[in-house]
């Protein structure tokens, strides 16, 4: 069983910068980030795998940044530039099977409560 806590979210002015932050318990093979905004989707937001590499939505690429810091088994999302379309509840997402973290929803058997983020 993994769980997920995420925290960082908040109101940024145009233009701002916003960290979030999720802290995984046990350890996770693939983590990522998803978004869901009033009367829309769920979407894929970013993943990293357990070697390190990273994909991302193209609507973040360039803006947004997913790491993972191992030795807290802690997972960042670090938003520059923040535009009125990233106005969402950001999830923490979180697996423990092994291939390829694609960003979509049934990849990921583990699910933070939520962080809001509102770009004002």
């Amino acid at each position: 069983q993994v769980q997920l806590v995420e925290s960082g979210g908040g109101s940024v002015q145009p233009g701002g910068s916003l960290t979030l932050s999720c802290a995984a318990s046990p350890y996770s093979y693939c983590m990522g980030w998803f978004r869901q905004a009033p009367g829309k989707e769920r979407e894929g937001v970013a993943a990293i795998n357990s070697d390190g590499s990273t994909t991302y939505a193209d609507s973040v690429k360039g803006r947004f940044t997913i790491s993972k810091d191992n030795a807290k088994n802690t997972l960042y999302l670090h938003m520059n530039s923040l535009k009125p379309e990233d106005t969402a509840m950001y999830y923490c997402a979180a697996d423990t099977v092994g291939g390829f973290c694609y960003i979509v929803a049934p990849r990921f058997g583990y699910w933070g409560q939520g962080t809001q983020v509102t770009r004002s």
